[in-house]
């Protein structure tokens, strides 16, 4: 590994060391893609759960910026028809 700052190659010990600091204090516990792709893996129904949730509002938020977007180009006022 290479540290940014001196871009010195480190040992693997410092490596591990370097990478257990960052985990505690990010607070990371798990694999960030857990809830970003559907995988091919047994997944535990609380995760399962998770990404059908996070799905729903990746979904909503993309049909808001859709409807936001067309709004801009479309957005007209409809008049009543006169029928004579």
């Amino acid at each position: 590994m290479i540290n940014e700052g001196s871009r010195d190659i480190i040992s693997d010990k410092q490596c591990a060391i370097e990478v257990a600091e960052f985990i505690r204090t990010k607070g990371v516990t798990r694999c960030p893609t857990a809830c970003v792709l559907p995988t091919q893996a047994s997944v535990a129904a609380a995760d399962r759960e998770a990404l059908g949730e996070y799905v729903a509002r990746r979904a909503e938020r993309r049909r808001a910026r859709v409807a936001a977007h067309a709004e801009q180009f479309w957005n007209i006022e409809l008049l009543p028809s006169v029928h004579r």
